[in-house]
Order: structure tokens, then sequence, then C-alpha cells
């Protein structure tokens, strides 16, 4: 692995151009031309706006830890970004920041990038519901239009949910009726905070390439995912996978295969009052890769990659983790949940 990923004299430019978009922090460094020319980073070059995740978040007056504090922020605060910097000092792994609402810089793991898209309202569901994703910032999802301040849960940008009905209430405001996929609770979201996926945007990507000639390779020590046609690189991301707590929570290493995916998933674990669990509704674009719940999945809880920060899992920005969905197999059917079948895609996960 030595070198073959260490494009440390890429411009400051291309950096910036890499580093646009709502996957800014998925590179600290660099990928070979031949991957990035398949990259997702190019899918996208503008930032505009961002969520704060975690409460006390700093802004410095310079793009650097080192620099002076002017402003602190708290979680599920939107504000501006107005430039994309690369910082100096720590932390290396990640050396993107952004200028936030014009008074400080704040690094990008703590700043999910979001838009505000509303959408048509679909009144017809598909019998047995359809996928949607979630295009606004975030959205207070409540257990019955006729009470609305019984908050269910919190849904944040780019998570995907499963609709299966729609209602009016009384002033007319449409939401979505979502079946929750781990408790099986039925909740409701504001239906023009939710666009409807389509079939084509989730069709298997290079169809014609024989199955025995994809495989993933997982280096932990890089913090990259690299996906091969064959020899041939053609993709390249940053992940975070498990970090260390106890001898806990490590990703595991050796051979595996994705066979089990769902493109969404309520990922629970544990006792909300403990300490490192969880409870995260709508984690998107799921392919798991052992019976155990390790997978490849969308993150909209930090946007910290290239550092370990998991509970075993490969954390993904989530147009990463849907390029994995869809070009790994098996190729879920688009009105089904969920789909398991053998086999699927190799996966080789290795310190190296």
């Amino acid at each position: 692995m030595q070198n073959q990923f260490d494009l440390t004299d890429l411009s400051r430019r291309e950096f910036l151009k890499l580093s646009g978009a709502s996957l800014v922090a998925l590179f600290a460094l660099a990928a070979p031309r031949s991957v990035l020319a398949n990259s997702i980073l190019h899918q996208d070059n503008t930032v505009s706006m961002g969520r704060i995740v975690a409460n006390n978040t700093k802004a410095y007056d310079s793009p650097s830890l080192d620099g002076k504090v002017v402003n602190t922020y708290y979680k599920d605060l939107v504000l501006p970004i107005n430039e994309v910097a690369i910082g100096t000092g720590e932390p290396t792994y990640n050396k993107v920041w952004y200028r936030i609402n014009g008074e400080g810089y704040v690094h990008s793991g703590g700043v999910q990038p979001v838009r505000i898209d509303l959408n048509p309202v679909v009144s017809t569901i598909a019998a047995g519901g359809q996928l949607a994703e979630l295009t606004v910032p975030f959205s207070d999802a409540i257990w019955n239009p006729v009470l609305k301040k019984l908050v269910a849960y919190r849904m944040y940008y780019s998570t995907t949910h499963w609709v299966i009905g729609s209602v009016k209430d009384d002033s007319g405001q449409d939401w979505y009726e979502i079946l929750e996929d781990f408790y099986q609770f039925h909740y409701f979201v504001n239906a023009a905070h939710l666009r409807m996926i389509s079939a084509d945007e989730v069709s298997l990507l290079s169809p014609n390439v024989p199955a025995e000639e994809k495989h993933i390779k997982v280096h932990l020590n890089d913090q990259i995912v690299v996906a091969y046609e064959g020899d041939t690189a053609v993709q390249m991301i940053r992940c975070s996978s498990g970090t260390k707590y106890f001898d806990k929570y490590l990703t595991p290493t050796g051979d595996f295969t994705s066979d089990y995916k769902r493109p969404s998933r309520h990922m629970v674990n544990g006792n909300k009052a403990a300490a490192n669990t969880y409870d995260l509704p709508g984690v998107p674009w799921v392919s798991f890769i052992n019976d155990d719940g390790i997978s490849f999945h969308g993150t909209y809880w930090h946007n910290d990659f290239g550092e370990p920060r998991s509970h075993g899992c490969i954390n993904l920005p989530s147009e990463g983790a849907k390029w994995i969905y869809r070009w790994t197999l098996p190729e879920v059917p688009f009105s089904e949940q969920k789909f398991y079948k053998r086999p699927g895609t190799a996966v080789t996960i290795s310190i190296s």
C-alpha cells in the first residue's frame, strides 16, 4: 500500500476541486488518476449549507485547531458554508475545513453538507410501499398527524425511509406514513421533505461485468475502500471503520461477501442510557457482509471519514454507500425492503 495512494503533489486547486460537494471529507489524501476519473467526487462541485452534527462544535479564526475560537455551535444548527479550505496541523487524515456563516472555520468532520429541496407530493403509493430519501437538513417524524407535538424521531438529510401511504391532516398538510423496519413502528413525515426514489436510480452498476470480476478491498490502515473490476480499480472511497474500545468494535479482517442488502435500516444497539450505544433511523444503502451485522452503509451523524469511529461497520458518505449498494451483488429488487442471495460480491478487509 505504501505510495499507492500518496499523491501529496496534488495542487491546492486540484484538491479543492476534488473536495467540493457533500463528499468533501472523503479524501484527506488523493487517489490514483485512473480512480479519480470515475470517482463519485466528480458528481457535484457545490457546497452551500451545513448542519452541525454535535454540540459544542468550535469555529476558529483560521482553518486550524491552533486558531482562536470565535464561536461555538450546537447540534442541528444549519448555516451557510461560505468557503472550503485546506487546514494546517491536526487532524492530518482530514484537512478539509468549512468557513461557516461568515464567522469562522469549522472542521468538516463536524458538519454534514446539506440542501433544502422540497418535493412534489405523490398521493398514490405503490402496493407494498416504496423508498424515499430525505432532502432537507432534518425533519421531525410524528406519531400521528392529529397530535403533531408528539415527535417519534428526528430524521436527517440523506436518510432513506420506506413509505407505505399518504394522508392529509385537517389543515391540508400532506404526510407520508413510514414503516419503521426495526420495531415495526408507523410514523408520519412531512411529505414535501421526502423524494421518491426511482427504479433507474438504484439499478445495478456495471451490469455487464462478470460477478467474479467484481471485488472490494478495504484497507484499514488507510481507511479506504477500493472497488475493482478485474485488476482495474474503478472506485475509491474514504471510510471510517470500527474503533478500538476495550478490544470491542473493531472491524473484522478476512474474506466476506455482500450477500444481504437493505436500502434503509433502523440501526439500534443497546439501552439509550448506556455508553457507546446508538439509535439511528433511516441508515441508507446498507450492504451487510457477515451475520454479525457488519456492513457498508451511509453515514449522517458525522462527516469525518479517514479515522476509525464506528462500532465495527464501514461508515461511508451516503453517496459512496449508495455506489457500493448499486455496484455489488446481489441486485435488490426495486420493490423490496431487503434482499438476501448468495453469492454476493467478494470483499477483503485487511490491516494493510
